[in-house]
């Protein structure tokens, strides 16, 4: 049985609990704000019984729709743009919904997990549809997974701390993806020919952002568990 939604003070404590310790209380203005919105709407899907499952795969289907509308002519990547701001929204509440109804599990976890690498091969793939080279798009796929995959096994090696905050995170990733498809939207109403370049120069930046960021995560893992590895000095008597 579901108890009673968190206040905010309490679901910021949970949530850090679930984020290696980063408190979104003492987050910079824009992302406090976000996850402070995440949480008012996952506070009143709670109320409505809406389980984080249902808005998972809400997020999902969201994702899903991304390519398809991509190729619509004229306003295909300005729809799918929206499409990816929607998708990001529920990205984020269903987590906030699990935290303040208490519906966390360590199989919840996973399944969101999936559904974000989900997310973003569907919009990697609207990226190529639009017109960027194949080639672009899977090395951005290619790093992005393996910035997820690098974190996931050094926490499995026991790094207890998130390690860093990189510049190839995820919600960089949903900036560029909502951008880059906003951009090239309306760049295609002035030329049609202008929305491959800009969606290209967008796969660029993700490929840029995306490696760079796994470049600082294999410093952060490397330093933390050679200090868990470090001998502990014997104490004198």
């Amino acid at each position: 049985m579901v108890g009673t939604p968190l206040r905010w003070d309490d679901y910021a404590t949970a949530w850090a609990r679930l984020h290696g310790g980063f408190d979104p209380r003492t987050a910079a203005p824009v992302v406090r704000g976000w996850l402070r919105f995440a949480y008012h709407v996952g506070f009143l899907l709670g109320r409505l019984r809406v389980t984080p499952t249902a808005v998972t795969v809400a997020g999902v289907l969201l994702c899903f729709c991304v390519p398809l509308l991509a190729v619509r002519p004229a306003d295909g990547p300005l729809l799918a743009a929206l499409f990816v701001l929607l998708a990001s929204v529920a990205d984020s509440v269903d987590g906030a919904v699990a935290v303040v109804t208490g519906r966390t599990t360590r199989l919840g976890y996973v399944y969101d997990s999936l559904a974000d690498r989900l997310g973003e091969v569907a919009w990697l793939l609207a990226f190529w549809l639009v017109g960027a080279p194949g080639a672009l798009v899977v090395a951005g796929g290619a790093l992005s997974w393996l910035h997820e995959y690098v974190r996931a096994r050094a926490i499995a090696a026991g790094m207890r701390e998130i390690g860093a905050v990189t510049v190839g995170e995820r919600p960089t990733r949903v900036s560029v993806a909502l951008v880059g498809l906003l951009v090239a939207g309306l760049a295609g109403l002035v030329r049609p020919e202008l929305a491959a370049g800009t969606i290209t120069l967008a796969t660029a930046v993700w490929v840029l952002l995306a490696g760079f960021g796994l470049g600082q995560l294999l410093s952060a893992v490397r330093r933390a568990l050679l200090a868990a590895d470090a001998p502990t000095p014997a104490r004198v008597r």
